[in-house]
């Protein structure tokens, strides 16, 4: 009963909110495109993962001062580097299953909270900036090898590569394809008006100084044809649809699509079939003589045990 009632309290403050927002942007489309950008570029804070926390325990932490921000960083084992990055309103630690795995394959393992997120500082973020500190956390953890990146993290990551970041090969875990689909899925959720997201998208562009369509994945990623990609994407993924990750492998040359089943957005970051399947992919081109000239980075840590999913593979 409880929880019924939070639910309908719930609806009908989202009904509330589109119905205030409906009239002010008659009115005032301007000042509502203003208020939707700001919150539009807000993450929220996601609820923590015990288990993800004790994993970040585990490594090695820094804060690293990029672009006027304090970035939280962790990192374990020694090897090759692969850089981890979270998605929107995400947080390093969500991808802490891939650590053990990744440190007993040979490889080390570099995290973090983009700003915005996590323990970092800052509270807003956006795709232009989210692919800057990418670029700007390779640099500083010695440049990766590889990179397992989820939904929106994988977007900023394939920007970051357009925009000269070197990368040997990459996992793609539920990858949109194009920036204007959060915006709208954002603008339908709250009940905005045509006129008022369309305002709101130009008011992103200026302050970025970007073009929205430019960053759309199928539009650049067939440069990368020397970088193997392996997406994974659950069939039943509500908030990145599968057909986004679709589009991403049919327009990057060679990349190979695993399909999953019942583990939406965020359980696939845990399916141990998931993570097996990524890891063996990047041990596949895994350059043994690096191994040599890269320092250590921590100890090996203790793993992360996740429930059974079943995958199918396209």
């Amino acid at each position: 009963m409880a929880e019924n009632s939070t639910n309908v309290r719930a609806k009908m403050s989202v009904w509330g909110l589109r119905t205030a927002l409906g009239g002010a942007g008659a009115v005032a489309p301007g000042l509502v495109a203003r208020w939707a950008e700001r919150r539009f570029l807000t993450p929220l804070r996601p609820r923590r993962s015990r288990t993800a926390d004790a994993m970040l325990a585990r490594g090695q932490p820094r804060m690293l001062a990029l672009r006027g921000e304090q970035v939280r960083v962790w990192s374990w084992g020694e090897g090759p580097r692969v850089l981890l990055v979270h998605g929107w309103s995400g947080y390093g630690g969500q991808l802490t299953a891939f650590v053990e795995p990744l440190v007993a394959a040979g490889f080390s393992v570099v995290t973090y909270d983009a700003p915005g997120h996590g323990q970092s500082s800052g509270r807003t973020s956006s795709l232009p900036e989210l692919a800057e500190f990418v670029a700007d956390v390779a640099r500083a953890t010695g440049g990766p090898y590889a990179v397992v990146a989820h939904s929106l993290g994988a977007a900023a990551t394939a920007v970051a590569m357009r925009n000269g970041m070197k990368v040997g090969r990459a996992v793609f875990v539920s990858p949109p394809s194009d920036p204007r689909g959060g915006i709208r899925a954002f603008a339908r959720y709250v009940g905005l008006t045509d006129g008022v997201w369309l305002r709101m998208e130009a008011r992103i562009e200026a302050r970025f100084g970007v073009r929205l369509r430019d960053l759309a994945l199928p539009h650049f990623v067939p440069l990368f044809h020397r970088v193997p990609l392996h997406v994974f994407h659950d069939v039943e993924d509500r908030e990145v649809p599968l057909a986004a990750g679709e589009a991403v492998v049919e327009a990057w040359p060679g990349a190979k699509l695993t399909r999953t089943q019942g583990l939406g957005h965020h359980r696939i970051l845990y399916a141990p079939e998931v993570v097996g399947q990524a890891v063996a992919f990047l041990a596949e081109g895994r350059p043994e003589r690096l191994a040599q000239e890269v320092e250590p980075v921590a100890e090996q840590v203790v793993g992360v045990r996740a429930p059974l999913r079943l995958v199918h593979t396209a």
